[in-house]
């Protein structure tokens, strides 16, 4: 299955794009996901365990991601 996953800000700066399109196996996982995106130049900047969104929700990495779920990797914020 093909998913599109969406990266904001450090992530996108990185990865050199605001969406990308990721293939996985049917049933795959949050885990499975994170480790086929950190294989991307540039990736390596990612943590080990990033903030992930599944269809607008947090998820853990071992949430099972379907065809069409929205999936959004999210960078750390700061603020003051």
């Amino acid at each position: 299955m093909t998913v599109r996953v969406l990266l904001f800000a450090s992530y996108a700066d990185v990865l050199g794009a605001a969406a990308i399109d990721v293939d996985l196996p049917a049933g795959a996982t949050v885990r499975e996901l994170v480790a086929s995106v950190r294989q991307r130049a540039g990736a390596d900047r990612l943590p080990p365990a990033p903030l992930v969104a599944v269809n607008q929700s947090y998820a853990s990495l071992d949430t099972r991601i379907a065809e069409h779920d929205e999936v959004a990797i999210i960078p750390p914020v700061a603020g003051g």
